[in-house]
């Protein structure tokens, strides 16, 4: 059976995620834009394959998220795809030997695409991915005649390949009702003691513990004032050290005695276009070199807007995915990063991600870690 207790145990099953191929970009009518998201496309999956050599040359096995075999047929419909698969660690997380999944990545076809208009009324609600499935034909026809959409595309599941490999150990599969905890972007399990970010700065940090405790009622569940995915804010890379983007003042309660190495405003003096672009399309992505190509950003803003998270939210110097005790996998160097994992003995290993920017996916984002060699530890045995 897979599990995780601490998440700098030795990584051995690695879900990695998945992004639309370049044939994908064909609708795009205006060429040199065309040849832009192809380029991003090839070069986003080179990274990947970056990402799991690296994985394989430290023996962990690797399972990816799933693509339509039909993209073709789904291409002129951008907007009402589901967004690429590209996060498996937004939707996804081991706690132990329980595997959390977001229902929505499961569901939300059927949720988001309830064609009302052209269904029986007699035919019972759409809730799951197997209730698409098994649609009347006349309903079928009807999607593909008349709204040009063909459902087998729609109704893919980009998770199953990683639902059967984590039921093929007999692992619990537990659905996170609406993403209660936002996927294991905003968990940090240390052995005994579990953590979870706020997803807003102002939220009822109680409620947010309610729902820890319920799902995860045999650790000690403390909340972590991050206003956002916690693997964005900071990242406990080893037992006795923090790497953070902001002071936050929980620290001293939370990880007691633990350095916490702090990286205040280190990223954005590299991305000044992207500030510029900000009041065009609301901090959602950026292309170097094309931050002032109205076509971009009308093909982005029309087709992509649904795809594109707050850049905002992620330094990806924080955003780490730690291999084993002595190694970790990051995007980019950064001297007081590389400082702080040489004093604890602690090799990074740098994997380019081109477009991370425009994707707005770290290496923890990108990764999903579904078993690791270890059992539970106390890290702070002196709390009850």
């Amino acid at each position: 059976m897979y599990s995780v207790y601490q998440h700098w145990d030795p990584l051995k099953v690695c879900a990695v995620g998945r992004s639309y191929p370049p044939e994908f970009y064909s609708w795009i009518t205006v060429p040199h834009v065309r040849s832009l998201f192809e380029k991003i496309a090839i070069e986003t999956e080179e990274d990947y394959q970056n990402i799991i050599s690296k994985l394989k040359s430290f023996g962990v096995t690797v399972v990816r998220t799933d693509m339509p075999d039909h993209v073709d047929q789904c291409r002129n419909f951008a907007g009402h795809l589901l967004t690429p698969p590209m996060c498996p660690r937004d939707h996804t997380v081991m706690i132990g030997e329980n595997f959390f999944i977001n229902d929505y990545v499961i569901n939300e076809p059927g949720k988001n695409l309830a064609y009302d208009d052209i269904r029986d009324p007699s035919w019972p609600n759409c809730n799951s991915y197997h209730d698409w499935i098994n649609l009347p034909e006349w309903i079928r026809k009807e999607c593909v005649q008349v709204h040009n959409i063909d459902l087998s595309c729609v109704i893919t599941n980009n998770y199953s390949s990683i639902l059967k490999q984590v039921q093929s150990q007999g692992n619990p599969i537990i659905t996170n009702n609406g993403g209660d905890t936002g996927g294991g972007a905003m968990l940090a399990r240390i052995g005994k003691d579990l953590y979870c970010g706020t997803k807003h700065y102002g939220e009822d940090q109680s409620e947010v513990k309610k729902k820890l405790d319920m799902i995860s009622p045999n650790t000690r569940n403390h909340v972590v004032n991050t206003g956002g995915h916690g693997d964005a804010t900071y990242c406990p890379v080893a037992p006795g050290l923090i790497i953070s983007l902001y002071d936050v003042p929980t620290y001293a309660n939370t990880f007691p005695g633990w350095e916490v190495v702090y990286l205040p405003n280190q990223s954005w003096d590299v991305v000044k276009p992207f500030q510029d672009l900000k009041t065009k399309n609301k901090g959602k992505w950026w292309i170097p070199g094309f931050e002032y190509d109205q076509s971009v950003i009308d093909t982005v803003e029309t087709w992509l807007n649904h795809w594109t998270g707050y850049v905002e939210e992620t330094v990806f110097d924080v955003n780490m995915l730690i291999i084993d005790p002595k190694n970790v996998m990051v995007f980019n160097y950064n001297k007081l990063v590389f400082d702080a994992l040489n004093r604890y003995g602690i090799t990074p290993h740098i994997v380019p991600f081109r477009h991370r920017y425009f994707w707005d996916g770290g290496i923890h984002c990108v990764t999903s870690d579904l078993h690791r060699e270890g059992t539970m530890q106390d890290y702070f045995p002196d709390r009850s």
